[in-house]
């Protein structure tokens, strides 16, 4: 039970804690384990015996070995009808986005059937349909063509695309197995809106040409070249392949209206590009499309995806385009991913753990560049047919891949006679659910700031290049939160009427300020870039405050620093608080810390700040401050300047004659000095009470009773303690009721010799060492 106090009113609250800082390895531990482990992953563990510890350690690391002993004809069932409707998709989206990354559109399909299996078994999401996405293809392709021609050098370019799959993965994989996914974090939901809006008008433009029938295009992705390209080759534009990609366009958006209109009608958006391919392929094998202009896929060879692993290319004259690629396609797709994954884990009041997604898209990319396939992740369109078709678990990827590998060893052939225009209609009308007006509007609605992030991203995609509008975006965030930390949020706190709570004056305005006392609250950690900012934001508060409270007839006796909010300070910090110390000091006003936290209160107490300002100044809730500085807050100035030099001049004039000659003469002395006495009505309660002091103390008792604090009432004088130094310093005590109460004396305003008087009904408290005294005397009296 943690040590109270017990106020002379009767109230109670608890002592603050003083105890001995952490070790330094404790403390790392400690940071560590809530920097990389903030879910805790292995509470399951404690307490349990090694076998349940292995085999729940091997559930975390593989998921599989969790659900799929729970598997059941039941749900999969559920399974096997989800996981044929996203197949269904996967085709027309495999060769479509392996056209966007100038690869051959075989691997787009290859890309649907391994990395799948590898989810299946290490994803935690049961939601999540593997496939490729257009952002990351066409950043893939954008950045490698700046060192090979995808045209001139296929093969190379290819084996440069499946080096960028792999370091995409082992970067993945890095960030999941050291718990880095903080780092991910610094994507904004603004900055994805905007990125993603950019990418989708960029892909939307550069489908043109396939929709156009164009043969000659940039290999830029600035809307400025696109747009330019249009113009430059305006001559090749062929109507019959414009009529087919806007009926092919028109229905697959048709159909993306019906799923709005009637969700549970999902399954006619699902299939929609798989009607526009099967459709466009009997077209152009009827019609001889390509003898009007429509160019078609061409030859996809049988059989499952060959070996790349001798493939992979380290050359140094390219690496340095995939792994660029590599890099920002890597933090894109877990973006993206986990984003989606927990989005739809929401809905199901579920959770997914981004760490071990990280792992699982870095392994499935791994193996992927391993056979033949480029990078994939979680997309959205997929993910949320999926989700619609009634997913149940992970298995859904696995009918996924089996249906993908059908296609490869008995249908590919039949795709070879999809028209390119028909590909261009599909990416273009998936592009267009990407841009997302109504989110980037709401945010212009309520968060300026972020509007500013979004369309930075959305701009610079769209008018330099997606890793710098990328970049500039995340830039743009980042100097946000350094703002933030720069200048933390301070509020002046004022009591909420007829309760304990204290809140913000500017929240609510009829919060009622404390007498003759600052409540400051710090919100924000305290560090060498926001220190110089508190220190001049607090004495503005102390400044403001004087001239209110000077133009009330008050003043300024305490400044409260609520350090609840602050998670940690450096030692920059620390002296900027010891800086405030001091001035506020100089200007009589005393600092007074309230419900510091456990890293805040070892930093102060290592660096001897608490030392400094003295432990009788450290509360644990403002309501105990206030108590503990209420007589000063009271008294001192009620009596004014001149009625306090004439009560302590009466103090020590009775204190000292009466009691010092009354014990060796007699009490005929006090007689000596009534007449006196009684000429100052002021005092004559202090007359009186000096009375049962002497008549309270035997001659044989003088000698402890100087070195005792004497407790005495009277109707006005209140309750009274008073005291004789002794020593350098000195732990006054008494006794009352049962119960031993002290008050510290401090040497910096008293001397051996010295009489003080205290209000103890205000000041002593019970139970105090010599060190957690009450403070300076000074505090509490008048001199």
């Amino acid at each position: 039970m943690s040590p109270e106090k017990v106020g002379a009113t009767g109230e109670t609250f608890h002592n603050v804690i003083f105890a001995a800082p952490r070790s330094f390895g404790a403390a790392l531990k400690s940071d560590l384990k809530e920097t990389l482990f903030p879910d805790d992953p292995f509470h399951d563990l404690k307490g349990k015996p090694l076998p349940i510890k292995a085999k729940k350690g091997l559930e975390y690391f593989v998921p599989i070995f969790e659900w799929l002993p729970k598997y059941n004809r039941k749900l999969f069932m559920h399974d096997l009808l989800a996981g044929i409707t996203i197949a269904s998709l996967a085709i027309p989206q495999g060769i479509s986005y392996a056209k966007l990354a100038n690869i051959p559109p075989i691997i787009g399909l290859y890309s649907s059937f391994v990395p799948p299996l590898i989810y299946t078994v290490f994803g935690s999401s049961k939601h999540i349909a593997v496939g490729t996405v257009a952002a990351c293809s066409l950043i893939i392709a954008a950045t490698i063509e700046t060192k090979v021609n995808p045209v001139e050098e296929p093969q190379l370019y290819l084996n440069l695309v499946f080096t960028a799959t792999l370091v995409s993965g082992v970067t993945q994989l890095i960030l999941g197995v050291f718990r880095l996914g903080i780092l991910v974090d610094f994507l904004s939901h603004s900055t994805i809106i905007g990125f993603m809006g950019g990418t989708a008008t960029l892909i939307c433009l550069q489908q043109l040409k396939g929709i156009l029938g164009l043969k000659h295009f940039t290999t830029h992705t600035d809307m400025v070249s696109v747009i330019r390209a249009i113009f430059k080759n305006r001559k090749e534009i062929r109507w019959e392949s414009t009529v087919v990609g806007v009926i092919f366009l028109v229905f697959l958006q048709f159909t993306r209206f019906v799923k709005q209109k009637k969700p549970k009608l999902f399954w006619v958006s699902a299939i929609g590009p798989m009607v526009v391919v099967a459709s466009g392929c009997i077209f152009a094998y009827l019609a001889h499309a390509e003898k009007h202009g429509i160019a078609i896929v061409g030859h996809l060879k049988k059989g499952i995806n060959p070996s790349s692993l001798n493939k992979l290319d380290f050359n140094p004259k390219y690496i340095s385009a995939p792994i660029q690629a590599g890099l920002i396609t890597a933090v894109i797709a877990l973006a993206e991913g986990i984003a989606i994954g927990r989005s739809f884990a929401i809905m199901e009041n579920e959770q997914i753990d981004g760490n071990k997604e990280m792992i699982a898209f870095g392994l499935m990319n791994i193996v992927g560049s391993l056979t033949s396939c480029y990078l994939t992740t979680g997309p959205f369109s997929k993910t949320a047919v999926n989700y619609n078709a009634g997913c149940k678990t992970q298995m859904t990827n696995v009918v996924m891949s089996m249906c993908m590998m059908l296609t490869l060893f008995f249908l590919a052939p039949l795709f070879s006679y999809t028209p390119l225009v028909a590909l261009s209609a599909i990416i273009m009308s998936a592009m267009l659910g990407l841009i997302e007006y109504e989110k980037a509007y709401h945010l212009y609605k309520t968060d300026k700031f972020d509007f500013a992030i979004c369309m930075v991203a959305f701009f610079g995609v769209a008018f330099i290049s997606m890793d710098v509008g990328l970049m500039l975006s995340v830039g743009l965030a980042l100097l946000r939160a350094l703002l933030y930390v720069a200048r933390p949020p301070t509020s002046k706190l004022g009591n909420i009427p007829e309760t304990y709570l204290y809140r913000d004056i500017e929240q609510y305005p009829n919060a009622i300020d404390v007498p003759k006392t600052l409540v400051l609250q710090l919100g924000s950690p305290i560090y060498f870039a926001n220190s110089g900012y508190l220190r001049e934001r607090i004495m503005r508060w102390v400044r403001d405050e004087k001239a209110i409270k000077d133009s009330q007839g008050d003043d300024v006796e305490y400044v409260f620093l609520d350090l609840g909010g602050v998670t940690s300070i450096d030692i920059t910090g620390v002296e900027t608080l010891v800086e405030i110390y001091r001035s506020l000091e100089a200007k009589e006003i005393k600092v007074v810390i309230v419900n510091p936290r456990l890293e805040v209160m070892e930093k102060l107490t290592l660096t001897h700040f608490i030392d400094k300002i003295g432990k009788e100044r450290v509360f644990l809730s403002i309501e105990d401050a206030i108590e503990g500085c209420k007589f000063s807050l009271t008294s001192a100035k009620d009596y004014g300047s001149e009625e306090c030099l004439g009560f302590v001049t009466s103090v020590t004039f009775i204190f000292v004659v009466g009691i010092f000659m009354s014990s060796w003469l007699g009490a005929s002395v006090l007689s000596l000095g009534e007449w006196f006495i009684k000429r100052m009505p002021f005092v004559r309660h202090i007359y009186d009470a000096s009375k049962q002091i002497s008549t309270a103390i035997s001659p044989d008792q003088n000698s402890r009773a100087f070195k005792e604090v004497v407790i005495i009432k009277h109707p006005r004088a209140g309750e009274f303690a008073f005291g004789f130094i002794t020593s350098s310093f000195v732990l006054q005590s008494y006794s009352r009721e049962e119960k031993l109460y002290s008050v510290y004396v401090p040497t910096n305003h008293l001397y051996i010799g010295d009489i003080f008087l205290v209000n103890s009904t205000d000041v002593i408290r019970p139970n105090l060492s010599v060190r957690e005294g009450i403070g300076k005397l000074s505090s509490y009296s008048c001199y």
